[in-house]
């Protein structure tokens, strides 16, 4: 009721100032006006004057007594009410939205469209489909433009499948007529169950995404943690092998220093003797001297035999200070080994970060194990789990072969594997062999790549060569054996108790050998020499055509 007042505002506004009744009062003739506004309106001093009803002009003197109208001041506060909630549920319609066809004046926002009247409406205006009986029948959607057919001015209701359009009735009998149309209710149903499978498939494409996201995360976090291990192992590493460096100098100063006071006190000891040597001399020199100058004969005669025979020198052997090692030998081992820490950080260490490499850093020999965030592998577990450390033998762009002791080549993807760098499994990475290393053929290795040779699993060589994933090594039982890195396992022990080769030992450069890596010299296959010392696979040999020759430990034999 009161919104069916509001829509007659005419009828209970003040005719003074238009707007709803403000404190209103009744004159004699039924007319109500606001206190206010009558009061002004009939404002004068005249005491003649008389007073008119501004809507009858019915004439009033004296002035009418102006008596509060109760009744209609509550109905007026009721209604202001009213007019406050509705203009605060209700918005103006704004640019691109709907606006009510009923409103005049401020046009408010539309909140139902009916496709019986083509017309929108607010909730004003509405109201009359809510309780009209005719109206209640009409079907009321969300408020939208109404679909309306260009050219015939009808309600778009259905669907050619055949022009694949919305159309209205009268189309179907004009420009659309024999075409293939359903009713636009019955084409949403089904395209609306198509859509609903594409939200079903868009929302498991979302879940494998924030899932493929979570382990990227993982992922990331993993290899964060890894690199920070790495930084912290590095350190630890490095300042140990300092303090190795530290401690090693210390003690080639202290064997310095210790041989350095030997040598000295042989040299003294010498020197004293030499002065010795030469007090005894001087001595005989002066009675020789004497006896010389002596004018008695028989003197002379009777002393000559006795100063005679201990007049020579024969009885002081040569003396010469021999050193037991030069130290200039020591410096060039030094240089030696700075040179050779030189190399291991500047090649071996770059190798390691060099670009080029393959995903993941994972390489052939390298000890791997399943990532923890990786559910299922791409190609199943098989009998592997997130425990089992496995070693690389292939790799193939994204693929990664292992061979983990719970099952032989197993195929997975690098980005699912991880390098392990605690565990053990009794052998080193292909990164750890270097020229001269002791080696054998891993049990597990049932033949190698290029097959056995003269090559047992027992048999230790040295290796002689590196080129790739390749090397060659040399075995008492056959040289220049070819075999694959990941083969191999290290041996622990000097390379030269495997040849029998120690400071002392007669040898001679093999048979094989056509050219020892340092060259021939003056040196031939048929030169015998003695080994003067051994450096990890170097070896020094004295021979009777060079002295100081140097040689490979592999290329020696001993003769008997």
């Amino acid at each position: 009721m009161a919104v069916a007042i509001l829509e007659d505002h005419d009828q209970y506004s003040c005719s003074i100032c238009l707007d709803l009744l403000n404190d209103p009062v009744t004159i004699p003739c039924g007319h109500s006006y606001c206190m206010s506004c009558i009061n002004e309106c009939w404002n004068t001093k005249d005491q003649k004057a008389t007073y008119k009803c501004p809507q009858c002009r019915q004439t009033y003197k004296p002035k009418p007594p102006l008596n509060r109208n109760t009744i209609l001041a509550e109905i007026m506060e009721k209604l202001r009410d009213t007019k406050l909630q509705v203009s605060e549920t209700q918005s103006l319609a704004g640019p691109g939205e709907t606006a009510c066809d009923f409103c005049s004046g401020e046009v408010f926002k539309a909140v139902k469209s009916c496709l019986e009247c083509r017309a929108s409406y607010c909730e004003t205006h509405l109201r009359p489909h809510y309780n009209v009986p005719a109206l209640k029948k009409h079907k009321l959607v969300k408020a939208t433009v109404m679909p309306i057919c260009s050219k015939h001015d009808k309600l778009l209701e259905v669907f050619c499948r055949t022009d694949q359009i919305c159309v209205c009735m009268h189309c179907l009998m004009d420009d659309h007529k024999g075409h293939d149309t359903v009713p636009s209710t019955e084409e949403r149903n089904e395209k609306q169950m198509k859509l609903t499978d594409t939200q079903t498939k868009v929302k498991q494409t979302i879940q494998a995404k924030e899932k493929e996201l979570q382990k990227m995360k993982m992922d990331i976090t993993s290899h964060s943690d890894s690199a920070k291990d790495a930084v912290k192992n590095s350190k630890r590493v490095f300042t140990e092998l300092v303090k190795l460096i530290e401690k090693r100098s210390d003690e080639v100063i202290e064997k310095i220093k210790a041989q350095e006071k030997a040598d000295l006190d042989q040299g003294a000891k010498l020197q004293d003797k030499l002065e010795e040597e030469i007090t005894q001399l001087k001595k005989r020199e002066g009675v020789l001297d004497t006896l010389l100058q002596t004018d008695d004969n028989i003197h002379f005669l009777q002393n000559y035999e006795s100063v005679s025979s201990s007049s020579g020198s024969n009885g002081f052997p040569s003396h010469s200070f021999k050193p037991c090692r030069s130290y200039t030998d020591v410096n060039k081992l030094v240089c030696e080994l700075k040179e050779r820490l030189e190399t291991v950080f500047n090649q071996e260490i770059n190798e390691t970060f060099k670009k080029g490499s393959l995903p993941c850093n994972i390489k052939i020999g390298d000890k791997v194990c399943v990532k923890p965030s990786v559910e299922t592998p791409k190609y199943l577990w098989g009998s592997v789990n997130h425990k089992s450390i496995g070693r690389v033998i292939s790799v193939q762009g994204e693929t990664v072969t292992v061979d983990f002791p719970e099952q032989e080549g197993w195929i997975g993807e690098v980005s699912e594997v991880e390098l392990v760098v605690s565990a053990d499994l009794g052998s080193a990475t292909p990164n750890c062999f270097k020229i001269g290393n002791r080696v054998r053929v891993r049990s597990s290795v049932k033949e190698p790549k290029h097959g056995w040779g003269s090559v047992t699993h027992n048999s230790i060589g040295v290796i002689k060569k590196i080129q790739g994933e390749s090397l060659t090594v040399d075995f008492p039982e056959q040289m220049d054996w070819t075999g694959v890195l990941s083969e191999m396992e290290l041996m622990s022990g000097d390379v030269s108790e495997l040849f029998s080769l120690s400071p002392g030992a007669r040898v001679h450069v093999k048979p094989s050998i056509s050219t020892p890596a340092h060259g021939w010299g003056s040196v031939t296959k048929h030169s015998i020499g003695v080994v003067v010392a051994i450096d990890g696979t170097k070896v020094t040999v004295n021979f009777p055509e060079q002295s100081n020759w140097t040689g490979t430990v592999s290329e020696m034999e001993a003769v008997p």
